[in-house]
This record gives C-alpha cells, sequence and structure tokens, in this order.
C-alpha cells in the first residue's frame, strides 16, 4: 500500500475536471483516482479495471463538507502524486464580469471569491495532513493569465482578476509554510489558455481557432507540466504550454 500513487481532482464536475479525471485514469503512474464535486458521478465507466481505479465523492463546498472528504481520503496520506483544484465561475445567469467600475455587484464579488479563492484555500487547510508524505505531491490550481497584477494592460473584468490574483497569493503563501511543514508538495498557479468549456463559451467567438483548446488537450499539457516541475518548495505561476507568467 506504501507503493500506491493516488490523484484528486477537486471540482471535477467542470470541464477541465471532468479531463483530468480521464487524463489521471489512463495515467499508468496513477493507481487510485478520487474525484470530488457538488454533482454524482455523471456516467458509469463500462471498463471494469478502470471503474475500480476511480472513487467519486461529493460536497458542497461548505468547510465541514470539505473536511469530511479529507477524513475519507486520510486512509491514502502520503499517497497523493497529483492534486489538481478546478474550482472557478467566471459568469452566470445573475454574474457577468464588470466593464466598470459601475459594474461593481457587493453580492457577486462575495460569490466570485467564494468559488475562486476562499474554497481553493481551505482545501489547502483541510488537506494538508492528507497531502504530507513521502511521496512526491504536485499541487495545481486553476488561475488565469488575467490574475496576473503585472499583465493587466486592459483592465475589467475586475471580480475575476481579482480572485485569481487573490487565489496566487494564497497559494504563494500556503507554498511557504508547506516547504516547512511538507517538503514533499510542490504547488502550480496554472493557466489553461482559453478553453472548450461552459465558462469561456460566451467569449469564444474572439478567440482564434487555433487558440481554443479543449479540455483534453489542456488536462494532457497540465498532466506533463505536474510530471516535469522539481519538488522545490515554490509556486510557479505558469500557462499551458509551461512557460512562466509574469506575476
Amino acid at each position: 500500500m506504501n507503493n500506491v500513487k493516488c490523484a484528486l481532482v477537486l471540482g471535477s464536475s467542470g470541464g477541465i475536471g471532468a479531463a483530468m479525471v480521464s487524463e489521471f485514469l489512463c495515467d499508468p503512474d496513477i493507481d487510485q483516482v478520487f474525484a470530488v464535486s457538488r454533482l454524482e458521478q455523471p456516467t458509469a465507466i463500462n471498463d471494469a479495471s478502470v471503474a475500480e481505479k476511480l472513487t467519486w465523492l461529493q460536497s458542497d463546498y461548505s468547510e465541514v463538507s470539505m473536511t469530511d472528504v479529507a477524513d475519507i481520503l486520510k486512509s491514502r496520506c502520503g499517497s497523493f502524486a497529483k492534486v489538481c483544484i478546478c474550482h472557478g465561475v467566471l459568469h452566470s445567469e445573475s454574474l457577468w464580469p464588470e466593464k466598470r467600475l459601475d459594474d461593481l455587484n457587493e453580492d457577486n464579488l462575495h460569490r466570485i471569491f467564494q468559488s475562486n479563492t476562499v474554497v481553493p484555500a481551505i482545501w489547502l487547510k483541510v488537506l494538508f495532513k492528507v497531502l504530507k508524505g513521502d511521496t512526491d505531491c504536485v499541487v495545481a490550481a486553476l488561475s488565469a493569465r488575467v490574475g496576473s497584477i503585472g499583465d493587466n494592460k486592459l483592465g475589467g473584468w475586475y471580480g475575476y482578476r481579482a480572485s485569481k490574483a487573490s487565489l496566487n497569493m494564497i497559494l504563494k503563501t500556503a507554498s511557504v509554510e508547506y516547504a516547512r511543514r511538507a517538503k514533499n508538495v510542490k504547488f502550480i498557479s496554472f493557466h489553461p489558455g482559453t478553453t472548450d468549456t461552459e465558462l469561456s463559451k460566451p467569449f469564444q467567438s474572439a478567440v482564434a481557432a487555433s487558440n481554443l483548446f479543449s479540455p483534453e488537450f489542456v488536462a494532457e499539457k497540465l498532466s506533463a507540466i505536474m510530471d516535469s516541475v522539481p519538488i522545490d518548495g515554490e509556486l510557479s505561476f505558469l500557462d499551458w504550454n509551461g512557460k512562466e507568467i509574469d506575476w
């Protein structure tokens, strides 16, 4: 059991999250995959050997529920090699990226920070003892280039930009603490590029076809990056091609 390597996908019902689950199920170096979402497992897996590799857990992403998930995962403490935090919201029927200050709305800001920053932060808290161990563990969280302060030349999208910049700071601060207390863990703040998911659909018309990626492509790229980064106690802010992004 000590040689078992596990992967964990948090927010696994979204486009990229679901693709990461599939990517890890096909990874011969991963023995068991845990997927967490609000919803039940969307489809059954016909291949029995693959189905046995997957454990699907539900959470409403309250701290109590997330702690319950962490308690379940404690049976695999120290065996997690890859963890993906795939939470994020950009728009909904009642939420839209702001073009100017007049568009800011208190309730919407709370909602976007809750999904994009608070939930990932709480995962890092409750999973600490689960991830700490002898197995090299890479934790990648979905950030965004628009969360870069140095790269912000266009303005707008106040809540989304700020929540992703805040996520980057949470990850940076956590990487410092984990480097002291769980030296086997490496953090990546990951920009997937414009991916063909529900999150980007309203904005895809402005994106060249060559720059619109499938979730499967992004999952493959991220998994390869996770395989290649050194366990150095630092946070890396990387795009889908493994290139560093300005903070």
